[in-house]
């Protein structure tokens, strides 16, 4: 998770700079955080100076100090929730973060209370599924309640985010080379790579990848699709146990080349979420032919499947081109099983 750590309260230093604002809207903040001194927080450092904090509690069944009550059977609270935004989505890290602590207690809501004076952070969470529900306090005090239903799809994928509708859409699988893999696709590095290669940049931090590639087949990709990334063997290597698939994403539109009017539009276009670099792009683009695929990074397989495997069990074509194809449903559910990731898979209703 790049330079975001997880530390019990005790460890961080309230005195940072950065606490003063939530010191000025919460009073008794400092006694607040004493309070929870051995409980844990995630926090990011630029320059061992604090930049972003978060802070997650699990409820049972009834939140009560909101109107109205939430009641559910496994609430999933956002206490205290903070970012020194600075142009590299780092917040999308954070709500990946949230999302991810979400599924693994398996929850049926998450909240978040936020002043009508935090437009940037309201405009995050509503981004990825969190609607206004109600209110929490009163006067200066007073904050907006919004909440997410988990599991509940709206056919928006970044609203349903991190769940992937496996309904009516189509699956690939989607080769990409080891050495722009790891720093766009973070969660998914493989325990043998260098983790000091992830840093705090916009392809790292965002829910959204741009993946920019010349295959012609990649245009058949529509909204709502599903990717299974393929992370492929690194120079020299046998690709039967060192290619990989890693992750899953979802397609949210596939642009080629010929609309943008110039290289200069294309790459503002691609730059905040694709990791290549501004002359790589350029000698593309002049070659002709770019795809420019975005989409959602939604799910890390928790168990990597080796080439070798995708191959005897779950009954892919060796001789095929790896770097894009169909994949049916079977094969893809297959793939979600043996990757551990069918938490996130479902259907809308």
């Amino acid at each position: 998770m790049n330079n975001i750590v997880r530390k019990t309260f005790k460890e961080i230093d309230l005195q940072d700079s950065f606490f003063q604002s939530l010191r000025d809207d919460y009073h008794g903040f400092d006694d607040w955080f004493k309070g929870k001194s051995d409980q844990d927080a995630f926090v990011q450092y630029e320059n061992n100076k604090i930049i972003g904090f978060l802070y997650l509690k699990l409820e049972d069944q009834l939140v009560d100090d909101v109107e109205p009550n939430i009641i559910a059977n496994k609430i999933l609270k956002v206490g205290t929730f903070k970012i020194d935004a600075h142009g590299t989505k780092m917040g999308e890290q954070f709500i990946k973060i949230i999302m991810d602590y979400a599924i693994k207690e398996n929850v049926d809501v998450c909240y978040v209370t936020i002043y009508d004076k935090h437009r940037s952070l309201v405009a995050l969470v509503q981004q990825f599924g969190f609607e206004q529900y109600g209110v929490k306090g009163n006067g200066k005090y007073k904050e907006n309640v919004y909440l997410k239903q988990m599991k509940r799809l709206t056919g928006d994928i970044n609203k349903d985010f991190p769940f992937v509708d496996t309904g009516v859409t189509k699956k690939y699988l989607l080769g990409i080379y080891p050495k722009y893999h790891s720093v766009m696709f973070p969660d998914s590095i493989l325990t043998t790579e260098n983790k000091n290669i992830v840093t705090d940049v916009s392809y790292t931090n965002s829910i959204h990848k741009i993946y920019v590639c010349t295959m012609e087949q990649v245009e058949n990709l529509k909204y709502g699709d599903i990717v299974v990334l393929y992370r492929t063997a690194e120079h020299g290597r046998s690709a039967e146990y060192t290619a990989v698939a890693t992750s899953i994403c979802v397609v949210e539109c596939v642009k080629r080349q010929s609309e943008f009017s110039c290289f200069e539009e294309f790459y503002e276009y691609v730059c905040k979420y694709s990791v290549f670099d501004k002359d790589d792009l350029r000698k593309w683009y002049n070659r002709g032919g770019c795809k420019a695929i975005k989409m959602t990074y939604n799910v890390a397989l928790k168990k990597r499947i080796v080439r070798h495997d995708l191959i005897e069990e779950i009954g892919l074509e060796r001789n095929q081109y790896w770097g894009f194809f169909e994949l049916t449903n079977e094969q893809f559910n297959k793939i979600a099983m043996k990757g551990d990731a069918t938490k996130t898979l479902c259907e809308k209703k």
